[in-house]
């Protein structure tokens, strides 16, 4: 044997272990920022993450190498999470309102309400102090007065605009919307629910706590009423 191809494999040895734990380092900086971001909000500092993942923040930005690349790592991974679980609820529930709400409660129970991309919903108020509601849907409206749908860019300092791709966060709000459109059309849903309406029940309805049990029980139960909130009630 030789001594280059004794050197080769040993070359090979040691950057193998490396290539393991790069990957296993990337897999900890995801779950820190998905759970540092649930809990803080995509504000969070990158030291915060890096302490979470138990990693140095040098290794953080090794692989991101800019806060808003590692923002948009995750906020895509849950708008395709989020579009996912919309999909199979439109796709395997034949009623309406049951499609809607298995929307409601997978995508609350996966805690992905908190990762909400910020430019998917904004919520702002009018001069006349009317509710403008607000998300990358163009051309949908409730009814008369209730405020349209349209593009919109949320500036942050914290947060680049471009969170996520149009095309990811259009995806989302069209299944969105046609489950809503549905249940709305069935008679199912109050004619003043809006997509960006079911967005915030996502949002709200997935609280931060420290204890599992507890958290699984509060958004069960809050999500319980804000179902109730939603659903229509026939005319007395």
């Amino acid at each position: 044997m030789s001594a280059a191809a004794g050197n080769g494999r040993g070359e090979a040895s040691r950057t193998t272990p490396l290539r393991v734990d790069a990957q296993r380092n990337l897999e900890h900086v995801l779950r820190a920022a998905r759970e540092v971001f649930g809990e803080l909000g995509y504000g969070a500092p990158m030291e915060d993450v890096a302490r979470r993942a138990r990693v140095g923040v040098g290794t953080v930005y090794r692989r991101f190498p800019s806060k808003d690349v590692l923002v948009r790592r995750i906020a895509e991974e849950e708008t395709s999470r989020l579009t996912d679980q919309a999909r199979a609820a439109l796709g395997q529930e034949d009623e309406p309102w049951s499609a809607l709400s298995r929307f409601l409660r997978t995508s609350v129970a996966s805690g992905a309400g908190r990762l909400l991309p910020p430019q998917v919903l904004r919520v702002g108020v009018a001069e006349d102090g009317a509710v403008l509601e607000e998300a990358r849907v163009p051309q949908q409206r409730t009814q008369p007065g209730a405020g349209e749908l349209r593009l919109v860019s949320e500036q942050s300092a914290a947060v680049s605009a471009d969170v996520v791709d149009d095309a990811g966060a259009a995806a989302l709000l069209d299944v969105v919307g046609q489950l809503v459109e549905r249940a709305r059309t069935a008679g199912e849903l109050r004619a003043d629910v809006s997509v960006s309406d079911v967005l915030l029940v996502i949002a709200t309805a997935a609280p931060a706590l420290p204890d599992a049990a507890q958290q699984a029980a509060a958004s069960a139960r809050l999500l319980d009423i804000l179902l109730e909130g939603l659903r229509s009630r026939p005319q007395t």
